[in-house]
């Protein structure tokens, strides 16, 4: 990739939007030029976009703050769409031959495009990830090539509310950004966060957001399960506000001091035997024990229905590459005990970054797992989305003979007919004044030729009539003198 050239992304998330611009080496390393972000809780909510002209602002800011950085204009972006209502849906798609046939590349499109087709009520298919094709009884990866009388395809559509994807679109429209693709946010961070052997031998992702946790199952290589459960970070945050403090205070009480699995870590009490506190902002003291139990009891229900959805998938016996925790509320103390505690899994890890080798030259990005699905998205993108520089406008240069002021506009300026008109008036008016000038000359040569010949005929009458008198030379100088 050029050195004038970069890609660019903007993640709209619950809690922020973040915006990412950077560059692709040939070693496959991604060279971070820019990174920006701004509040998000003025127009999402659980991922999704509820007020248009807010989050246009927030990615009219985003998009100036990225281009001061880059000193280039930003032509396009990438973008990913996520939130509550994402899900796959499991479907499909049978056809059965006359007789015994090859299956070939057109029957398998065919049998694609009516997956495709099959319709959702108030839903739209973002993508879609192929299974298995089961031809008679028996399951094939890549079916061309193989003789059946049956085939059937099976597909995992993933899928979002009409709604979702019209508003991001029209956000995006509003701000007056282009975008370069739309890509499904959680599919683009397992690509930064899983290798590809957690990916084969079977795993779970689990997103931990601010608003919702995102948990998707992997096996074979494969995405067979996706869901979006509505309770995040910020669930566990409003709970301790209900101690009669600001959801600023409890957010820092949180990261401080909050413990998913309190069990596993007693809170030691104090030498003379007071339980162990800590001090609130306004001054009060809040035991720690109290604050565990807040805590605990809500990263528990959220720990438990990701694991409920991963039984529902069918893989939870499968996971031979265990449990990868992500997101920024994965820095919860002692979240992945609680994972062993309640799945009985004990291959747990937490992805505070991605694996891809990133190159921070010119921006720092936080490694907390907040910007893990925003590297996904960078990784993904593909096409440049640096814009060309506007130029300046030519000063008009005076016509031949004319005197006129560059900053003026004529008549012409804005006509290409006109222009051609006025150019070949003034070539006729050009060739008149020559005609004019010739003749001109002419009739004075004319007339300097004709009192010439008046002055010779005069010369020579005045002679004849001296010879003619049988003078001499002499008598005509002296006649010349007497007189």
């Amino acid at each position: 990739m050029a050195k004038t050239e970069f890609i660019a992304a903007i993640e709209l998330g619950s809690s922020r939007a973040a915006g990412i611009a950077g560059r692709k080496n040939s070693d496959g390393s991604i060279e971070i030029l820019a990174y920006a972000r701004e509040d998000a809780t003025p127009f999402a909510h659980k991922g999704t976009i509820y007020n248009i002209d807010k989050a246009a602002h927030a990615l009219d800011s985003l998009k100036q703050q990225l281009e001061q950085q880059l000193g280039h204009p930003v032509a396009q972006v990438y973008t990913g769409i996520g939130g509550q209502s994402l899900r796959t849906v499991a479907n499909t798609v049978s056809r059965t031959l006359d007789e015994e046939s090859i299956i070939t590349n057109e029957l398998v499109d065919a049998i694609t495009d009516e997956n495709l087709e099959t319709p959702y009520a108030d839903m739209c298919v973002l993508d879609v990830a192929p299974q298995e094709y089961k031809i008679d009884n028996t399951l094939h990866a890549d079916p061309v090539g193989v003789t059946g009388t049956r085939v059937t395809g099976q597909f995992l559509n993933i899928m979002a509310r009409t709604s979702v994807k019209k508003n991001l679109e029209l956000s995006f429209g509003q701000a007056g950004i282009a975008l370069a693709d739309l890509l499904v946010a959680p599919t683009a961070l397992a690509k930064a966060v899983l290798t590809e052997a957690e990916m084969r031998s079977g795993c779970v992702l689990v997103d931990f957001g601010a608003d919702t946790t995102t948990l998707q199952v992997y096996k074979n290589n494969l995405l067979r399960y996706l869901c979006v459960l509505p309770l995040g970070g910020n669930s566990i945050t409003r709970d301790i506000a209900s101690l009669n403090m600001e959801e600023e205070d409890a957010e820092q009480l949180k990261l401080a001091h909050g413990n998913a699995c309190p069990n596993e870590e007693e809170e030691e009490p104090l030498p003379d035997g007071t339980p162990a506190a800590c001090t609130l902002p306004d001054g009060r003291t809040l035991e720690l024990a109290t604050l565990d139990d807040i805590v605990g009891a809500r990263a528990e229900e959220i720990v438990a229905n990701v694991w409920h959805q991963v039984e529902l998938s069918g893989y939870h016996d499968k996971l031979f590459a265990g449990i990868v925790l992500t997101g920024g509320g994965s820095n919860l103390r002692n979240l992945d005990n609680l994972f062993r505690k309640v799945s009985h899994v004990e291959k747990i890890k937490t992805a505070p970054f991605v694996h891809t080798n990133i190159r921070e030259t010119q921006a720092a990005l936080p490694k907390d797992g907040t910007a893990n699905t925003l590297l996904g998205l960078l990784a993904l993108a593909e096409d440049n989305c640096c814009g060309e520089e506007p130029k300046e406008p030519e000063a008009a240069q005076p016509a031949d003979n004319t005197e006129q002021n560059p900053e003026q506009k004529t008549l012409f300026d804005d006509d290409e007919e006109l222009k051609r008109q006025a150019e070949e008036n003034r070539r006729q008016l050009e060739q008149q004044r020559k005609q004019e000038e010739e003749e001109r000359k002419r009739k004075k040569k004319e007339e300097q030729d004709k009192n010439n010949d008046k002055n010779k005929d005069k010369k020579s009458s005045w002679l004849n009539s001296i010879f003619d008198k049988g003078k001499s030379i002499f008598e005509i100088d002296t006649d010349t003198e007497m007189k």
